[in-house]
């Protein structure tokens, strides 16, 4: 182990020693005579065969050289830590490799390098993540690391798939009643999440809602514990399916409302909603935006009815179901079209 723990801290300073050696070319030739010799002891050793060169004992001795006048007694302990950190080095050099490997293989399967917290890889799509649970022990973390690669290599099979909106399941309100013969586009988004907001409006903009046939799939982020990430997004996904039951093409104006208007602070109503609103502020001003697209009081009261049926849960319960287990997805907004899943903000154009 010590060859292999020598020639892992040679390669890790060789990038300083080349640095160095622009200006003292000595240091650069001493420094690559060492190298040639650890890495000819390291070649031996993947082929299993003995070390030869004396690699090791010229480490070890390097190492002692100056204990062993002074404390000679010191030699034989000290030598038993030398193995002992080579090992721990390889280790952790092992398990390196094997993380960046993992990283980049979530990065491209998934979109992000950060399985259990999708919004922490800075490489990864912007977007709202799906967390899962955090382990709550160092053993715990341990065993994540570990059940990371199966669902990563589950995942693998998606990039070579062509997407049909068809294919899913979803329960979903029309984002154009009035379009029909157009491409199906699937948008998965939660009312809460404010790269929706801009990925919604960047849509508006980019003529999406023109060009295609637009599904809107209200989806509220849970953790594993069951707990939404924003404070009111179920209850908005309630009405939303509450509303689109009595009449077709309300859900989407109400989306509309808590994306894109503002209250006499100037501040979006998503904020509201998520930041002030308690859960009876939010109601009330969903139903008076219900009252501005002419519901009567006995219409909303029957979407007041229609919100706490057990069908409205199952219907949040069977989306949550595709999007993670069917589709995979580690964040939001998700969309399907043209045969492909895209995760992340749209881009405005």
């Amino acid at each position: 182990m010590v060859c292999i723990a020598a020639f892992i801290i040679l390669a890790l300073i060789g990038v300083f020693v080349a640095i160095i050696s622009i200006f003292k070319p000595e240091v650069g030739k001493k420094y690559l005579k060492i190298f040639k010799k650890s890495w000819g002891c390291l070649w031996k050793k993947v082929r299993l065969q003995k070390c030869e060169t004396g690699f090791k004992e010229d480490v070890k001795n390097t190492i002692l050289s100056r204990v062993i006048v002074k404390h000679p007694k010191w030699v034989k302990p000290l030598s038993v830590v030398i193995e002992i950190v080579s090992v721990i080095i390889v280790v952790v050099a092992v398990w390196a490799i094997l993380t960046a490997i993992k990283s980049l293989l979530a990065l491209w399967a998934l979109g992000t390098c950060n399985v259990t917290k999708p919004a922490a890889c800075s490489f990864g799509a912007e977007v709202c993540s799906i967390d899962e649970q955090e382990p709550d022990s160092f053993w715990g973390g341990i065993g994540r690391w570990f059940t990371e690669w199966p669902e990563i290599f589950e995942a693998i099979p998606d990039k070579f798939k062509e997407y049909k909106a068809e294919d899913y399941n979803f329960n979903y309100i029309d984002g154009n009643p009035d379009i029909a013969d157009k491409p199906i586009l699937v948008d998965i988004l939660d009312p809460g999440c404010s790269v929706c907001l801009t990925s919604y409006n960047n849509q508006r903009n980019a003529g999406v809602f023109e060009n295609y046939s637009v599904r809107i799939v209200p989806y509220a982020i849970q953790d594993a514990d069951g707990n939404y990430k924003f404070k009111n997004s179920a209850l908005i996904v309630k009405y939303m399916f509450a509303a689109e039951q009595m009449r077709s093409g309300i859900a989407i104006k109400l989306l509309d409302y808590i994306f894109t208007r503002k209250n006499h602070d100037g501040y979006i109503y998503q904020t509201m909603f998520n930041e002030d609103y308690s859960e009876e502020q939010a109601r009330a001003k969903l139903e008076q935006w219900l009252g501005e697209l002419d519901f009567d009081e006995e219409a909303i009261e029957e979407v007041r009815k229609i919100v706490d049926y057990p069908e409205i849960a199952d219907k949040m319960q069977k989306n949550r179901e595709i999007v993670e287990s069917e589709l995979h997805a580690k964040g939001i907004p998700t969309t399907i079209y043209d045969g492909k899943k895209h995760t992340g903000l749209w881009k405005s154009e």
